[in-house]
Formats: C-alpha cells, structure tokens, sequence
C-alpha cells in the first residue's frame, strides 16, 4: 500500500536524523578527554541560595566547608525562609570563618523571585569566580572547587558541570529520573562540544562575576521566575566563554523526587523555562524529540504490518545499536552506565512523560521557585 511506502521512507529519514544525534552531536562528548587550564587556585566564592532548606544545609555545608581548595568564600542566600534556615546559616558561620550570609527579606515586586535573591549574592560575593549549587546538594568529593574552576582560563568565563540524582535502589521512578537528567547532560554537553552552549543546571554551575554583570544579571528575564541557570547560560553562553567539567570530582549529587507528582511539577518548570531559549537551540531539542516519537510510532507501525520488515528491523537495530555506543560511552564519563541496559523502556516512558507535560503547560502554567 503507498501509505505503508511513505512511512517506510519517513522512517528512514527519522533514522537518519537520529543518527546525526546520536553517532555525531552526542558522539562528540562521547568522544570527548577532558583538559586541564594552567588557569588554578585563584579565589572561588561559593554560591547557595536556600529557601526552607534548615535540614539540607545542616547536611550538606559541612561537605562544603571541607573542600580542598586554598582561598574560597560561602556565600549563603536565606530567601526570606520560615523555618530555622537563617538559624542554621548563623550557626555554621560561627565555625567558620570564611562564611558571608545575604538575608534577603520579601520584596512585593520580586515576591518568590530566586533571581533577585542570587542577584543580591552575586553583589555580595567578594571574588571574581563564582560556583553555584543548591541547598538539598552535596559534593562528590573534596576536589568539587578545585575540578570546576581548572576548566577557567583566559577565554573561558562559564563552566557547566554536572548534578546526577541519588540511586534509591528498587525504584522505577528514581530510574527514570537519572536517565532524564543523563540525556539532558549529554545533549548540553554536547551542544556545547560543537559550540552552540544552551543551558546548564544551576545545581553545578560556575561563571565569571564580571560576567554576570556584562549581560546586566537577569534582567532581561526577571519577570520568569525560573531560568536562573539555563535561561541565563541560554542568554550568555557562546563557542568561546564555555567550557565543561566532567571529571567524577566535580559531580555535585542531588536529592531526587519520590513521587511521579513532584517530580511531573519539577519538570513542568523547567520545560515552561525552554519555550524562552533562542529560536536555533528550540528547532535542535525540538527535532531530536519529534525524531525519537517518530521514530517509535513508525518502527511499531511498520512492523506490526510487517511491512519490508526485515529492513525495517535492520533499520531500528542499526539506530539502537549506535545510539548505544554513543550513550554507553557517555554513562562512563557521567558515571551511569547501570542506566544503559534500561534505555528502550526509559526512552518510551520519558517521551510519553514530556509530551503529557507539554499538553499539560498549554493548560496551565506551573508553580516556581518555592
């Protein structure tokens, strides 16, 4: 039937298209050995904000304060908390003396704006290099400053590391989660790899002040409550000033959602927040994700019609057997390889979640910063 021929060839040129993605964007990260800058030891101010993150920080500064690194600061953000966050903050100051607290209090224009709160810390920070992560995350290991700042050099001004979640053993959700956030690293770091940056999670992110300051801050999207990371490195970035840290002493690790609600909300935010980057990295994402559905519904179309399908199974072997070069090689880099052997499954159930929460946003607009 001709309708079976035009989807055979669209499929061939989903695939295709897939390729392109995964044997050479991705490939290039794949690919990728990670340098060293002669660029070393100059003076870090460590950025955290926190809104009603008491237990977090009582965690988690303590890995923070024993970095091994010869001059830092810790700039601490309280973002008009109401539980002991201030309290926790003040009580690890007094051990410390290299802490600088920014008690941000509810202004009615910036209300529930993290933006305004980093802003105030970034003017707060007393050093030139600045390296921010969250409250609810913790370094891998005592070389996290020294690992992300080697990647600065004369040129570089931005660095994009990398935020895995934690592993809850038994959990499909949690599963779901890492390998959300492993394709998402390995399609910034790789943009980034061929020179076209586009985003970065502020959970493990390093930029220049003066930086920060040359694009006027966020203020040409501080009336969007998210985007404090990747709309801001989306506005900044270019083949030039971006660098990327993936050596597993640079890995900051995160506390992952328990709940497919909580974490549906998450990603809500976060998809809102890509409709606002620039038009040529929205064609990208948006063509890899119209490639992965096409690629699903012509292949199952295809062969449960059994339609040429010795060439059809040929051509979905070929694409799963480059995709999986490519990511295998990338898990090793990101120190997720138990996530490989899940891939089809993981694939079909992400898609399906990111285009319910793009239904969903049409709707309505998600909740923010807490």
């Amino acid at each position: 039937m001709y309708i079976f021929e035009v989807l055979f060839y669209t499929l061939i040129v989903i695939v295709g298209i897939q390729i392109i993605f995964y044997g050479f964007i991705f490939g290039k990260f794949a690919t990728l050995k990670q340098t060293k800058s002669t660029y070393s030891n100059k003076p870090v101010s460590v950025i955290i904000c926190a809104k009603n993150e008491a237990k977090n920080l009582k965690e988690n500064l303590p890995l923070i304060a024993n970095q091994l690194y010869p001059a830092f600061e810790i700039v601490l953000i309280n973002d008009s908390s109401s539980d002991k966050t201030l309290k926790v903050m003040d009580a690890f100051k007094k051990d410390n003396d290299n802490v600088k607290i920014v008690n941000v209090k509810p202004v009615e224009k910036f209300w529930g704006n993290k933006k305004y709160a980093l802003t105030l810390g970034i003017k707060a920070a007393k050093y030139d290099t600045l390296l921010f992560t969250d409250a609810d995350c913790k370094p891998v290991s005592k070389h996290w400053i020294s690992e992300m700042s080697s990647q600065f050099d004369s040129k570089k001004a931005l660095v994009l590391g990398y935020s895995p979640y934690q592993k809850i053993k038994g959990s499909f959700l949690n599963l779901l989660i890492r390998f959300e956030t492993f394709m998402t690293a390995v399609q910034y770091f790789s943009y980034a790899k061929i020179g076209i940056p586009y985003m970065a999670v502020g959970r493990n992110l390093a930029y220049k002040k003066e930086l920060f300051f040359e694009a006027n801050g966020f203020m040409s999207h501080m009336n969007i409550k998210s985007g404090d990371d990747d709309l801001f490195v989306n506005q900044i970035a270019t083949s030039t000033n971006t660098a990327i840290c993936i050596s597993k002493n640079s890995f900051t690790e995160s506390i992952p959602k328990t709940s497919f609600k909580s974490w549906i909300l998450q990603k809500r935010r976060h998809i809102s927040t890509a409709s606002h980057y620039k038009l040529k990295h929205k064609i990208l994402l948006a063509l890899f994700y119209f490639s992965q559905i096409m690629f699903w519904v012509l292949a199952l179309v295809l062969l449960s019609f059994l339609y040429h399908w010795q060439l059809v199974l040929g051509l979905v072997l070929l694409r799963f057997l480059i995709q999986y070069i490519s990511l295998f090689i990338a898990s090793t880099k990101l120190n997720e390889k138990s996530l490989i052997i899940f891939i089809p499954i993981l694939e079909m159930f992400l898609i399906a979640i990111q285009f319910f929460i793009f239904i969903k946003n049409l709707s309505s607009k998600p909740n923010h910063w807490k």
